[in-house]
């Protein structure tokens, strides 16, 4: 899951990621091994995605890739790659998965590929330009969650114009180090408390 958001999951599911038979959870959860409660009128179990994993590591048995944690993905986009480089000293040190895109039509590719959390995005490259990925972004729905930090050299009406058009904030180059840290980590908070 990339959003980290608790879930529930059927008997069914369960038997699936654990590669057992329905039956065999139905007695893990009758015997009080595996905490469900049952849909009213209907009998049907639901197990909260905490219980399952309460349950799997209190029988030593594997946690399904699908519930691992993973640092967070950001992608840097920045036709400068100096710049880019910069970004990405600053945000390693605070343990993210870092990628680059270099120009706003790399950008596209990468965010469908990567999924990633956040991305910083300048508004001054060649052939698509940041307003270009900004609108292109938000027209996307599977994108809804992308966090966006525009990074540029332009003028503050730029970039006001930048997040009315939907960046989640701006900050102007030369940027300080510290800031970029604190925004990236406010704007990405709720994926980290998982």
């Amino acid at each position: 899951m990339t959003d980290k958001q608790q879930r529930v999951l059927t008997s069914g599911e369960v038997a699936k990621y654990c590669s057992v038979h329905l039956r065999t959870v139905i007695r893990w959860i009758q015997q009080g091994d595996l905490k469900a409660y049952k849909l009213p009128g209907r009998g049907n179990n639901r197990i909260e995605e905490k219980d399952f994993l309460a349950f799997l590591t209190s029988n030593g048995m594997p946690i399904p890739d699908d519930f691992q944690v993973s640092k967070p993905r950001i992608l840097i986009v920045d036709d400068e790659k100096d710049m880019a480089k910069s970004i990405q000293r600053v945000l390693r040190k605070e343990d993210y998965d870092i990628y680059m895109a270099h120009d706003g039509f790399e950008a596209g590719a990468q965010l469908g590929i990567l999924k990633p959390q956040l991305m910083t995005l300048d508004l001054s490259m060649p052939k698509m330009n940041g307003f270009s990925v900004l609108k292109f972004v938000r027209n996307q729905s599977e994108f809804d969650n992308l966090k966006i930090v525009v990074i540029s050299a332009l003028d503050n009406n730029q970039l006001k114009k930048a997040e009315k058009a939907g960046a989640n904030a701006s900050l102007s180059k030369p940027f300080d180090n510290q800031t970029l840290i604190n925004t990236v980590k406010q704007l990405l908070e709720p994926v980290n408390t998982n």
